[in-house]
Order: structure tokens, then sequence, then C-alpha cells
């Protein structure tokens, strides 16, 4: 049993700064940090907001045990052996409860913590929260899978025995973590019904806090080199490859396009790794695509953000299922980020996030999915007019910084801090109101000083203006001068289907920060 005495140790000139604020501990199982990006993105919120970040977390490869980036001290394990099947499963829940307990009573006796958060999957650190409630450290569950629906869709509703026994397992550790947080946060609002719902928890406890991304460092950038004429129209695919996420369905449609349709200058680029990597490999070269797809694996920020700055076309080929229905993809935002159009399968959280900016097909409808990447490609002005709708969309509605205030608030509310964190008026309206159409003048003034705001005002008539903090302001899109903050210099270039590349003049972060689950 784990010793939770709290031993303690002279602190260092250079920790003096992580030892005066109030310490929070980030438990996550399913990624390392900070390629999880959603969670790197909550560590960066709590340090900005000034409290102490320790995260524990698996080893990516070549990790250290131990490592400070941008003040956020991240504890890592080697992760658990690969063993098929439930013993599997088994093995790695335990394995990584036991370390990541172990971690978390030595970051304890160098520094108490004062919250925990746990990222699912798995739904098993509820037991782990128990144990330092005693201590008086307060609970807060980021949900980003619902388990229980993860394994229908993988499996089907259960008919045997086991597989009765290892769905109601699944339930009840989820209404488990439920019962002992103090609060939680949902990535959209089907989550949080689940969790009011099905978790029994009080509407106030449970707080939306989407997956969005921050559209100052993903933006579109410059090709390294000119683009010339006549070649190939690039598709691309950006998350994990499961056999939840409908990767596949990427190889029908090139299949269909390249030796159905004679669409052989057609390309596709998958970024990304899971479990059904190298199966997808090897049926890609069934299907005599290995010369039109390209499988890059892992990728950091600026490989992500060279491909989707120069793709036509971005793919989600999430099936609708129990899981995917209700789940935000994180892939779908990305997309946007980039002012890269998309084809999307119909689902519900799907549209939430796109709105009319995506292309939507039925679900399992190849043939269509397949019709609608083709009408992309033949469409410079579509192609152009959905990029920048859904760029002016992830930065109106969807962008991070929208998601910060409720984010910090639940550990203000916690630790008995009083928020600092500000938020513009423009960037509060939740994604679900969001219409796709102009913003108030006087929303989108709150971040410009009267100048730029006169400036706005006159140029808001032609469509396509963007609020200044995300550099996508009216000089890039309008080709007019506007006001943007001295620290914040871009150079602007026209790709060949007539998007606006922006490269950022700033620091990108950690190179290897980026990818991240497709679903939230």
């Amino acid at each position: 049993m784990l010793k939770l005495a709290p031993g303690r140790r002279a602190a260092r000139p250079h920790e003096s700064r992580f030892r005066s604020h109030a310490h929070i501990l980030i438990i996550v199982q399913n990624l390392p940090v900070p390629l999880d990006r959603r969670v790197w993105l909550e560590c960066q919120a709590l340090r900005d907001a000034g409290y102490a970040v320790s995260v524990i977390c698996p080893k990516g490869p070549g990790d250290p045990s131990f490592d400070v980036i941008d003040d956020v001290r991240i504890h890592k394990y080697r992760p658990a052996p690969q063993v098929d099947g439930a013993k599997g499963f088994l093995l790695e829940f335990v394995y990584s409860w036991l370390r990541t307990a172990w971690l978390s009573w030595t970051i304890w006796r160098d520094r108490p913590f004062d919250v925990i958060q746990a990222c699912n999957p798995p739904d098993t650190y509820w037991a782990l929260a128990k144990l330092w409630k005693s201590r008086g450290v307060g609970f807060v569950f980021d949900q980003h899978d619902l388990n229980p629906e993860l394994y229908l869709s993988r499996f089907g509703q259960p008919k045997t025995s086991n597989g009765k026994l290892q769905y109601w397992g699944l339930r009840w550790l989820e209404q488990m973590t439920y019962r002992t947080a103090d609060r939680v946060i949902s990535t959209n609002e089907s989550y949080r019904s689940v969790a009011i719902r099905r978790g029994r928890r009080w509407a106030e406890d449970v707080v939306v806090v989407r997956s969005g991304p921050d559209t100052r460092r993903m933006r579109p950038v410059a090709p390294a080199e000119p683009v010339e004429p006549g070649r190939p129209q690039s598709l691309v695919y950006l998350g994990i490859m499961g056999p939840q996420d409908g990767v596949d369905v990427v190889l029908d449609v090139m299949d269909e396009l390249v030796h159905r349709r004679g669409r052989t200058t057609v390309r596709a680029t998958l970024m990304g790794f899971g479990d059904c990597f190298d199966e997808l490999r090897s049926r890609a070269t069934e299907l005599g695509l290995d010369d039109v797809v390209t499988f890059t694996g892992r990728a950091d920020l600026e490989m992500i953000a060279e491909h989707l700055s120069a793709a036509d076309v971005g793919l989600c080929p999430d099936l609708k299922s129990p899981l995917n229905d209700v789940s935000t993809m994180n892939k779908t935002m990305e997309y946007m980020a980039y002012a890269l159009p998309s084809v999307a399968f119909d689902l519900t959280e799907t549209r939430v996030s796109g709105g009319d900016t995506v292309l939507y097909v039925p679900s399992g409808d190849v043939q269509a999915f397949a019709d609608e990447v083709e009408r992309l490609l033949d469409d410079d002005t579509l192609r152009r007019r959905l990029g920048d709708a859904a760029r002016k969309r992830v930065v109106e509605h969807l962008d991070w910084r929208t998601q910060v205030p409720g984010y910090v608030g639940v550990f203000d509310g916690l630790t008995g801090r009083v928020g600092r964190v500000a938020v513009p008026e423009s960037a509060k309206d939740p994604a679900r109101a969001a219409s796709g159409g102009e913003a108030d003048v006087s929303e989108r003034a709150t971040l410009l000083d009267e100048g730029a705001l006169r400036e706005t005002t006159a140029l808001l008539g032609t469509g396509d203006v963007f609020d200044t903090a995300s550099l996508l302001g009216t000089a890039a899109q309008l080709d007019k001068p506007a006001r943007v903050e001295q620290s914040e210099l871009v150079d602007e270039a026209v790709d060949r289907g007539g998007r606006r590349h922006l490269q950022l003049g700033a620091s990108q972060g950690p190179d290897d920060s980026a990818l991240q689950r497709s679903s939230a």
C-alpha cells in the first residue's frame, strides 16, 4: 500500500517559482506529453494562470524519465510491455496504475499537490484519487472518451458472458470515476449530457472544455519552395489509426479515384499511428496504391503545418458509431485551422465543429465521399471559399483561447482562488451557438484599439474579416491595411489554389508536441 506521508527536502533556488504556487498534478496514460495536444494546452493554460504543473505520463520513443518544458515538470515511465488480448489490456492498466501511483508519491514528497486531474482512457485513476483525497487533494476528471461507447463501437452489443462482463466493467469504472470526481470536464455537450444523465452529476459540476486548436500556432504557412504548375493534387489524413477511426475508407476512396475514375495525379498523405498502422500499409499495397499513398508515422507540428498547408482536401473518414457520433474530432478543427476544406461522414458533433464549412456525406457511402472529394478538387472557388470560412469559424468560435477561462475556472474554484484569465467578448460564443455568419462589430472590437476598429468596421461588408489576435486580420484576408500586435509579425503568400498562407514569426514551441488522438 502507498505510504502517503509527505517527505520534504530543501528547495533549490531555481525551484522557488514552482513551490510558491498552487500545484496541479495531471495524469494521462493514453499518450506522452507534450505529444497529447489537448493536455499540453491545458498545462500551458494552468501555468499562465499562475499554477505549478506536474504531469505523469508514459514515455515516447527516446523520451527521458524527467523533463521540464516551459516550466511544466513531466515525469514519465516506460510503457507496459505489449501483450495481445484482454490480458494485455489488464496488464497495461495495472502496470500503468502502479507506476503512476509511485510517481505521484514521489512528486508529493517533493512538493504536495492540491488537485489531481486524470485524463481518460482508462477510467481507473479514481482509485488513486480516493487515496489522495484523504490528504485533502481535489479530483478533476477530464473525460476524453466514453469508454463504454468505445467498446460498443469496436465490438458491438455484447452477447457472450465474457463480453457482457467487460462492458459492464467499463460502465462500473466510468461510474466510479464520475462519483469520485469533484468536477467533471467534458469535451462537448454530448459528453456533458452523458455525465449528467448516466453519471448522475449536478449540471453545475460538469464543464465543457472543447479541444480547440490554438490558431495562433496552428495556421497556414507558406511553402518552403515555390509550387510548380501541374503538381499532383493532394489529400491528407491526420490522426490516430485505430479500428474505430475508419482510415481504411481513405484507401477505398483513393482506389476509387485512381483506379476507377482515372485521377492518376491525386496523392494522399496519412499522418499518424495506431493499432491499424501496419494493416493499413499492407492494404495499400494490396490495392496497388503504394505510389500514390504515403504513410508518415508520427508527425510533429512542423510536419503537420507543412502538409495541411499544402493539401487540397482534408479527409474525415470516421464512420457513424456510438462513440464517433458524439465525439469531437480534433482532425476536423485542425483542418479548419489551416484553412483546409474537408469531407466528412455526417456525425452529430462533427457538424457542431464544422458547421457549413465541411462537406458531409452519409456514413459509409464511399462513392459519395469520393464524389465530394472530386468536387473540391475540380472547383478552386469552392475550395477557397470553404477553406476561408473554416478558418474564420475555428478562430472565432473554436479556438482554444475561448476555452481557457472555463478550464482554469475549474481549478480556481477547487483551490479557492479568484480567476484571473480574461477572454475577449468575441470569443465567448459556444460552438453550438455559432451560426457561421458575421459576428457583431462590437464583439470584434474588444481586441482592437479605436483606429483598428474603424478600419475593421469599414471592411466588414466584404465578409472575410478575422480577429487580429488570430493573425488572420483584415490585411491578410482583404489585402488592405490593418494593425496587429507588433510581436506577431507575419509574411503572406498565396498558394496555387488561392488560400492565403501565413508564416508565424514567433517560436512554434516543443518540436514533438503536435499529433494527438483524433477524437477528444
